[in-house]
């Protein structure tokens, strides 16, 4: 498949302006071409192809590329995972093994997306701000992570699962951006969101027990 780009069409109009344009067999214009089309009233002519095709097919690469971006994100957040838990282990083999089991819950969601595997159900433990019924949520962070945690004991961890969390908090919109319009699949959206929330919810609770043991933090 060969994509005409504005600029081939800027070219060809310099040299001899038209007025109609013909799309060959496994041609397909960019969408700043078709753009440049419009905007000086040049039909578009195709051959064995109607404009709404077209304009499906447009529509069909930009839900492609929006989608690729998600699972790109979501891969980069994976391996943002094992790293996380590789610089922990030798400071506290526990942690890294709750942070790697985590990750390998989160890197469901991404298996689900793509149809190769359904996203595995993420055990809660209760707390005073996170329960059963709101751990699909979207639940503010307990506390503020500030320079003074920098100084805890395991300060280094404590920054770098907020990084972690900040980052997972932007797949959100990007997950919006895949289903935008899409009236049919609202309710799938939704369930993935709740999915990452549940990732979220949980890495603040393991920040918290990191910070005050087994104390909630968000009231204090």
């Amino acid at each position: 498949m060969k994509f005409i780009t504005e600029e081939e069409l800027r070219d060809i109009y310099k040299k001899e302006p038209f007025t109609n344009y013909e799309l060959m067999p496994e041609t397909r214009l960019t969408p700043g071409a078709r753009q440049f089309l419009t905007d000086r009233g040049i039909d578009l002519y195709g051959v064995g192809i109607s404009t709404d095709k077209i304009v499906v097919a447009e529509s069909t690469d930009k839900n492609h590329w929006k989608m690729k971006k998600l699972i790109n994100r979501l891969k980069s957040i994976d391996s943002l995972f094992l790293l996380i838990s590789e610089e922990t282990i030798e400071r506290d083999v526990f942690l890294a093994q709750d942070i790697l089991k985590l990750g390998k819950q989160f890197s469901t969601i991404g298996q689900d997306i793509q149809s190769k595997g359904k996203a595995e159900k993420i055990f809660h433990k209760e707390c005073s701000s996170i329960c059963f019924d709101n751990c699909n949520n979207d639940i503010e962070d307990c506390f503020d992570i500030n320079e003074l945690h920098m100084r805890l004991e395991k300060g280094r961890e404590i920054l770098k699962l907020h990084h972690l969390r900040c980052e997972i908090r932007e797949v959100e919109s990007i997950v919006r951006e895949v289903y935008e319009g899409n009236d049919k699949e609202h309710m799938r959206c939704e369930e993935i969101i709740g999915q990452v929330n549940q990732v979220i919810n949980c890495l603040s609770q393991v920040i918290c027990s990191i910070v005050g043991g087994k104390e909630c933090q968000r009231n204090r």
